[in-house]
């Protein structure tokens, strides 16, 4: 069973990526193989011989996605919704699980954009894993050398990880 784990985001450097770096890892520990796809420089908008690169490396032989998704101006970026937009949705996305984590500086943690992004795994015909773990002030919560150090973060993101593995 493949894992792809995607950073929802095409900014550089993101706290995005640093959360999903911690999902790699702790999917690692549990003997767990997980692709990682960054979406920083990839082309989104066109159905590009590199989207179709990305589509069959890291999307269609995966049949469980780990989504870490910031918040943008009170939903997902456009560059995941592309993402999903041009890519093969019945190879990519159909008959696949899903877990959904939103990361924001502000204290909700992305909610309102997990509902928005479930709305549409929904319509892809994904199942979305009922934990949906918000991480607000995530700036507070990564050390100085970007890795998350926050004990209580940690101790979820574990068992959240361990449900959705079950599931």
């Amino acid at each position: 069973m493949l894992y792809t784990i995607i950073s929802g985001t095409n900014r550089k450097d993101s706290n995005t990526l640093k959360i999903a770096e911690v999902y790699q890892e702790l999917l690692k520990e549990q003997g767990i193989e997980a692709l990682l796809l960054s979406l920083v420089g990839l082309n989104t908008l066109e159905r590009t011989a590199e989207l179709k690169d990305v589509e069959k490396k890291y999307l269609v032989p995966a049949s469980k996605f780990v989504f870490v998704v910031p918040e943008y101006n009170g939903s997902y970026p456009g560059v995941l919704k592309a993402l999903m937009d041009n890519s093969d949705i019945e190879k990519a996305w159909w008959g696949k699980k899903a877990l959904l984590t939103g990361v924001s500086v502000g204290r909700a943690g992305n909610l309102r954009g997990l509902e928005h992004l479930t709305g549409v795994l929904h319509y892809l015909k994904m199942t979305v894993y009922h934990d949906k773990l918000p991480i607000s002030v995530v700036n507070r919560l990564l050390d100085e050398q970007g890795k998350l150090s926050d004990p209580a973060t940690l101790k979820v993101v574990r068992k959240q990880l361990d449900d959705f593995i079950a599931f």
